[in-house]
C-alpha cells in the first residue's frame, strides 16, 4: 500500500501517514469516533497514542447524544391496546395484568367493558383464570411460544414466589436475561434492579445503570429516572435534569418533583421546571379519558 500520495484539502486522508483515498487506498473512520480515517490497522495503532484523548471525548460525546436523544416515546407496551391511550404511572395501579394474552388494559376499558356485561378478558374474550393453576398453565403456554413478555412476567412470579411456585430468585434472572434477548424492555430493567440490589446476582451498581440505560433507550420511564438520580446522587445535576426533564415529559411525578426541588436550591434554572411542568401536564392529560376518570371515581385505580 503506497502512503506517499500527497492530499487536497478537501481530500480524505489517512490520520497517520497522509494517504489518499482512492481506488487502490480504502480508508475507514476510527469506530470509536468517526473523527479521523485510516488506511490499515498499522497505521491505526501507530497514531493510537496520538488520537486517543480526542477519540475518547468524542466517544463519550456520541454516546450522550444517543442517551439524550432516545428513549422519549414510552413503548409499545405502556399502552392499553383497546383505547389506544398511554397508561398513567405507576401502571400497575391503573391497569390490569391479562395472562391469556399478555396485554396490560387500563382499568377504563375493563370498567367499559364490565358495564356491557362482559366479564372475560376486555381483549382476546378468554375466561379470566379462577386459580393459580389456570393461570400459571396460560402463562407457560405463552412462554414455550418465546413470547418475551410471557418469559418476564414468569420471571417475576418465581421472584416473589407467586402462584404456587416455590420462590426462585436465580430463576428470575435466568428468565428475564432470556427474555432481554428476546427483546422485553421490562427485562432489562428489572435486571437492573437485580444488580442495583445483588437479587440473584453479585450487586454491580455499574451493570444496574447499563441495563436501566438500555431501558431507558428504548422509552422505560422508571429505568429513565433511576438514571437521573444516580446522576443526581453524584453531583451530576446537569446530565441529572437532562434524565428527569426525559421522564417528566412522559409522566412520572417524581421526576418533576425533583426538578422542583433542584430549581428551588439553584441547581437547575426556571426555564427547565417550567419546560419540565409543561411536559408533565401534557403527559398527563393525553393519558385521561371518561373511562378512566369514572374507573378512578368508583374506586377501580388509585389516585
Amino acid at each position: 500500500m503506497s502512503c506517499s500520495l500527497v492530499a487536497t484539502d478537501d481530500e480524505a486522508v489517512c490520520a497517520n501517514c497522509g494517504a489518499v483515498s482512492s481506488d487502490t487506498v480504502k480508508l475507514k473512520n476510527c469506530t470509536a469516533c468517526s473523527l479521523v480515517k485510516y488506511c490499515g490497522v498499522d497505521c491505526q495503532r501507530a497514531h493510537r497514542k496520538q488520537h486517543k484523548k480526542a477519540c475518547k471525548q468524542r466517544a463519550a460525546e456520541r454516546e450522550d447524544e444517543q442517551l439524550y436523544s432516545r428513549g422519549h416515546e414510552r413503548p409499545e407496551g405502556d399502552f392499553c391496546p383497546i383505547c389506544t391511550l398511554p397508561i398513567p404511572l405507576p401502571m400497575h395501579e391503573h391497569s390490569g395484568f391479562n395472562t391469556c394474552c399478555m396485554k396490560r388494559i387500563c382499568k377504563g376499558c375493563d370498567l367499559a367493558t364490565q358495564k356491557r356485561g362482559m366479564f372475560d378478558c376486555p381483549f382476546c374474550r378468554t375466561p379470566i383464570p379462577t386459580n393459580d393453576a389456570d393461570d400459571l398453565t396460560m402463562i407457560q403456554a405463552r412462554v414455550a411460544k418465546k413470547d418475551p413478555v410471557a418469559i418476564n412476567f414468569l420471571g417475576k412470579k418465581y421472584f416473589f414466589g407467586d402462584l404456587g411456585l416455590r420462590k426462585d430468585i436465580q430463576k428470575a434472572v435466568e428468565l428475564w436475561t432470556e427474555a432481554a434477548e428476546l427483546g422485553s424492555i421490562q427485562a432489562l430493567f428489572d435486571l437492573g434492579d437485580s444488580y442495583d440490589e445483588g437479587d440473584g446476582v453479585d450487586q454491580d451498581k455499574a451493570k444496574a445503570a447499563e441495563f436501566w440505560t438500555k431501558a431507558a433507550m428504548q422509552g422505560h420511564v422508571s429505568g429513565r429516572y433511576n438514571l437521573g438520580c444516580i446522576e443526581f446522587e453524584k453531583g451530576n445535576y446537569g446530565r441529572s435534569g437532562k434524565h428527569l426533564l426525559i421522564s417528566a415529559k412522559l409522566g412520572h411525578k417524581n421526576s418533576l418533583e425533583i426538578i422542583k426541588n433542584m430549581f428551588m436550591r439553584g441547581q437547575a434554572n426556571k426555564t427547565q421546571y417550567a419546560e419540565a411542568l409543561r411536559g408533565y401536564q401534557d403527559a398527563v392529560e393525553e393519558m385521561k379519558s371518561h373511562d378512566r376518570d369514572e374507573a378512578k371515581r368508583l374506586g377501580f385505580c388509585k389516585g
